[in-house]
C-alpha cells in the first residue's frame, strides 16, 4: 500500500474535546509549561566562566555540567507512560512541575552540591512533562495537532531564549550568579497553579499501554528516536557552548549571552510556523534537511565568520534548531496512530533521545580540552548533524508506528 494510503488506526476510547473556554486555557496552560521547560537548561550557558571559576572547573567538567540535566531528562522520560498509566497524566504533570520549582529554587542555593541536586530534580521534572504534553496536544486538539505543536515548540524556545538573555541581567540585579539561576522557580510554581484545574478535574482512567516490547522493536519509532536524540544533541552543543567559544573568540561576555539568546529567540518562530507546514506534508523528509542545513550554517558562520556578521548568522542558526525540534515534535505526533501510542512513543523517543543528546555538550568539551582549539568539537558537530539527517530522511516519511509498511 502506497504511503500516502496508509489507515490512521486507532486504539482511543472516545473523550471529549475540550472547545471554547476550555480549550482556550487549556492551550494556555500548555503553552505556559512550555515556557518553563527550559529556562533550568539554558539560563547556565551565559554564566559557565564565572561557574567555572567559583568552582575551580574546566570546560570539560563544564560540559558535564550540562550533561546532567540532559541524562536525567533521558533518565526520568522513561518512567513518564508508567506513571502516566498509574496516576493519570494531569495530576503527573502537576507533581513534576512543583519538583521542578523546587529543584530550581535549591539549584540557586550555592554550594556545588546544590546545585547538582537541583539540576538533577529539575531534570526529573523537566523529563517527565515534555513526554506527556505531546500526547496531551494529540488527544484534546485531534484537529489541531500541528498549530498546537508549534504554539509549543514556540514557547519551549521562548523560555530557552529568556534563560539565557536575562541570565547576566538577572546576576546583576540580584547580586550572584546563584539568584540568577534559582529566580526561574518562581515562573515554574505558576505554571504549576496554572495546570492546577486541569489535574482536578480531568482524571478519566487511562486505558491499558501499548506493549512497549513492540514499538521497541519498531524501525520506525527508532527512526523517530534518533532524530530526536541527534537534534537535540546538536542544539545543545550549541546552546551549551556558543557564549564560551565567542568569548574565546574576544567577544565581550555580555555580547556574547545576547548573540546567543539571539540564536534561540529566532527558534520561536520557526519552531511556531514549521509543524504546522510539516502536518500538511505529505512527507516531512525536505523539513528535517532545511532545518539541518540551516543549523549547520548558522553554526560554522558563528564560528569562523567575522563577529560583525555573528546577528545574522545567530538568525540563520536559530531557524535551523526551532525548525529542527518542531519537526521531531511534529514527527512524535505524525507518527504514532492515537495518543496512547504518542505517549509510549514519546517516552521512548525523549528518553533514549536526550540519553544521547546528554553526551553532546560534554563530548565536544571534552574535544576542546584535548585539541586545545574548536576544529575538533566542530567536526563531532557535523558528524551528529549527518547522522540526524539519515535519520530525519527515514522518519519523515508518512508511516505509522506498529503498523505495516
Amino acid at each position: 500500500m502506497p504511503p500516502a494510503d496508509l489507515p490512521e488506526p486507532t486504539t482511543e476510547h472516545p473523550q471529549p474535546v475540550p472547545a471554547g473556554t476550555a480549550s482556550v486555557l487549556l492551550a494556555l496552560a500548555i503553552a505556559m509549561i512550555a515556557f518553563n521547560l527550559r529556562p533550568a537548561l539554558t539560563s547556565p550557558g551565559p554564566l559557565l566562566s564565572q561557574i567555572m571559576a567559583a568552582y575551580g572547573i574546566e570546560t570539560t567538567l563544564a560540559g558535564a555540567l550540562t550533561m546532567v540535566p540532559l541524562f536525567c531528562l533521558g533518565l526520568f522520560g522513561a518512567a513518564a507512560a508508567w506513571l502516566a498509566r498509574r496516576l493519570g497524566p494531569e495530576r503527573v504533570i502537576l507533581a513534576m512541575l512543583i519538583v521542578l520549582a523546587a529543584g530550581i529554587a535549591v539549584r540557586g542555593a550555592g554550594p556545588f552540591v546544590s546545585l547538582i541536586v537541583g539540576t538533577t530534580l529539575a531534570g526529573l521534572g523537566i523529563g517527565i512533562v515534555q513526554v506527556l504534553l505531546p500526547a496531551i496536544v494529540k488527544r484534546d486538539f485531534p484537529g489541531r495537532t500541528g498549530v498546537m505543536t508549534g504554539i509549543y515548540t514556540m514557547m519551549l524556545c521562548l523560555g530557552a531564549a529568556a534563560g539565557a538573555a536575562f541570565a547576566v541581567p538577572l546576576q546583576a540585579v540580584l547580586g550572584s550568579w546563584q539568584s540568577s539561576l534559582g529566580a526561574w522557580a518562581l515562573p515554574a510554581f505558576v505554571a504549576a497553579l496554572a495546570w492546577l484545574p486541569q489535574a482536578l478535574s480531568h482524571q478519566s482512567p487511562p486505558p491499558p499501554p501499548v506493549r512497549p516490547g513492540r514499538l521497541w522493536r519498531d524501525p520506525l519509532a527508532w527512526q523517530v528516536t534518533a532524530f530526536m536524540g541527534l537534534q537535540s544533541c546538536f542544539a545543545y552543543i550549541t546552546i551549551a557552548l556558543l557564549p564560551l567559544i565567542l568569548e574565546e573568540g574576544g567577544m565581550a561576555p555580555v555580547r556574547a549571552g545576547y548573540i546567543s539568546a539571539a540564536s534561540i529567540a529566532t527558534q520561536i518562530v520557526s519552531a511556531l510556523v514549521v509543524p504546522s507546514i510539516a502536518a500538511r506534508l505529505a512527507d516531512q523528509r525536505g523539513v528535517v534537511a532545511a532545518s539541518v542545513g540551516l543549523s549547520v550554517a548558522g553554526y560554522l558562520g558563528l564560528l569562523y565568520a567575522p563577529h560583525g556578521l555573528a546577528p545574522a548568522f545567530a538568525v540563520v542558526n536559530g531557524l535551523g534548531l526551532g525548525a529542527a525540534l518542531g519537526s521531531a515534535l511534529i514527527l512524535i505526533v505524525l507518527r504514532a496512530p492515537d495518543s496512547h501510542v504518542a505517549t509510549e512513543l514519546s517516552g521512548m523517543a525523549q528518553s533514549v533521545g536526550y540519553v544521547i543528546a546528554a553526551f553532546g555538550p560534554f563530548g565536544a568539551g571534552l574535544l576542546r580540552e584535548a585539541s586545545g582549539g574548536w576544529t575538533a568539537p566542530t567536526l563531532f558537530f557535523l558528524a551528529i548533524c549527518a547522522l540526524a539527517m539519515a535519520a530525519g530522511w527515514g522518519a519523515g516519511r508518512r508511516r505509522l508506528v506498529l503498523t505495516p509498511s
